[in-house]
């Protein structure tokens, strides 16, 4: 049921971290691909890998999802190259630290809610409603625990996934019954952004408030994502499935 053959899928975020895996995991199930973030080099090294991997079609597109007009040519360049998407992926995301929340200039907020926020809208409401007049498809949201449990050193990128929350049942509602819009709500990863993270939040955060008792695996976002992609999710839309650990 997870057979992704003839399908195309672009992931933004892709060229890393938990966009890296899911692209490789929907090569692997058959789908060609398009990889987008704001390096190119390293969309184009993963375009790479997956021909050499798996034969798919890949194209590697920078792209600020933060950008209004960056967005609309990244959607325009995927149909040029495809004629079709069948599965959007909003993977990219941003939370630089701060020391305190009056620190938190202008800059900053608006920077966080573009990429995690307005980006994803702009992806949504485009690639959506050609997806709504064609053969359907599925978009998948990667928001975060932060969205239900904010905490003080997150507070905008909490604010911004918890609007990602509300739009996944928004869109959802906007492009049934063809097109499924869910959601995958995660924990803490071990991906780049953790090598900021100080040490007291391994050693005390995580073990302590995860039943778990510990952080994922990029890897481990495969199958959450694989099952909202597929035909193995045909009856789900306006969800948000938790992929955290069991946080508390």
């Amino acid at each position: 049921m997870t057979d992704l053959s003839g399908k195309v899928a672009l992931v933004t975020g892709g060229s890393r971290g938990l966009g890296r895996e899911m692209v490789l995991a929907f090569a692997e199930h058959g789908a060609d691909v398009v990889i987008a973030s704001r390096k190119l080099d390293a969309c184009a090294a993963l375009a790479d890998e997956v021909r050499a991997k798996h034969g798919s079609r890949a194209l590697a597109l920078a792209c600020n999802v933060g950008d209004w007009a960056q967005c609309d040519q990244l959607v325009e360049s995927a149909y040029a190259e495809f004629g079709r998407v069948d599965i959007l992926v909003n993977n990219a995301g941003m939370s630089p630290l701060y020391p305190s929340v009056d620190a938190v200039t202008e800059g900053l907020y608006d920077k966080v809610f573009g990429v995690n926020l307005k980006g994803p809208f702009r992806l949504m409401a485009a690639i959506g409603t050609w997806m709504a007049a064609g053969a359907g498809g599925s978009i998948i949201n990667i928001t975060s625990v932060g969205a239900v449990r904010p905490e003080p050193g997150i507070v905008p990128y909490a604010a911004a996934k918890a609007g990602l929350n509300a739009m996944t049942e928004g869109f959802a509602r906007a492009f049934g019954p063809t097109v499924r819009v869910n959601a995958i709500q995660c924990g803490m990863f071990r991906t780049d952004i953790s090598k900021a993270w100080p040490p007291e939040m391994l050693d005390v955060v995580v073990k302590e408030r995860t039943a778990l008792g510990r952080v994922g695996e990029p890897a481990e976002v495969v199958g959450a994502a694989l099952y909202l992609a597929s035909e193995a999710s045909s009856y789900c839309t306006g969800a948000i499935l938790r992929l955290d650990g069991g946080t508390r």
